[in-house]
């Protein structure tokens, strides 16, 4: 029994998109831990900025544990927080946290702190600002990230954590305000989290599961 020619090319675009499935799938399964291991490198890096050689002697990167905080971190499922110790004390933390309020959607960040409380450094992870405008939060396009070195948060009123346009000490963009102002107010909002649960953060036992 012959097929006619709408059942043929029936089959030939079935078979195609068999044949491309498997292909995306086989793409998937060999670029996908390559891809995970850039994206741990890359964090591994940002780490080491924001505290240097000679300030830790851990293995800061495997001293990985999960907090959770949809109030202050932005989100409610777990975010990564990696601690550095020097001689088992801890001399700071870095934690992940969510601007969920950005001009384009959520905003990925990490901020390191040291024990006083002071910031280490911020850094933009991932994000999907306006280029030319939003994009400014990432170090490789302004040192406007660099505002957050060094810094003190007296309490959650404290009136300098806000862009200069709304009388805080940070600078915004020009035309793109919203994106500064989110990533401020994130940053706040980490650091709050941090006053408030300090000593419990530097008592858990390292566990981000994968990354062990």
């Amino acid at each position: 029994m012959s097929l006619s020619p709408i059942s043929k090319n029936g089959l030939i675009l079935s078979a195609f998109a068999l044949v491309t499935t498997a292909l995306v799938a086989l793409v998937h399964d060999f670029t996908a831990p390559q891809i995970e291991r850039q994206e741990q490198q890359q964090l591994i890096t940002t780490l080491e900025h924001l505290f240097p050689a000679g300030s830790y002697n851990n293995d800061l990167f495997n001293e990985c544990i999960l907090v959770t905080s949809e109030q202050f971190l932005g989100r409610p499922t777990p975010q990564k927080a990696f601690i550095a110790r020097f001689n088992d004390e801890p001399v700071g933390i870095a934690i992940e946290s969510t601007a969920p309020d950005g001009y384009n959607g959520s905003i990925d960040i990490i901020v390191g702190i040291l024990s006083d409380g002071t910031t280490a450094g911020v850094r933009v992870l991932n994000h999907k600002e306006t280029p030319g405008l939003g994009d400014k939060i990432e170090l490789r396009k302004s040192n406007w990230v660099m505002a957050f070195d060094r810094k003190q948060l007296a309490d959650e009123n404290d009136p300098l954590w806000k862009v200069k346009k709304d009388g805080g000490q940070f600078d915004q963009f020009t035309g793109a305000t919203i994106t500064p102002r989110s990533v401020v107010k994130a940053v706040k909002n980490t650091l709050l989290f941090y006053q408030q649960h300090q000593a419990r953060l530097f008592d858990n036992q390292p566990g981000c599961g994968g990354d062990k």
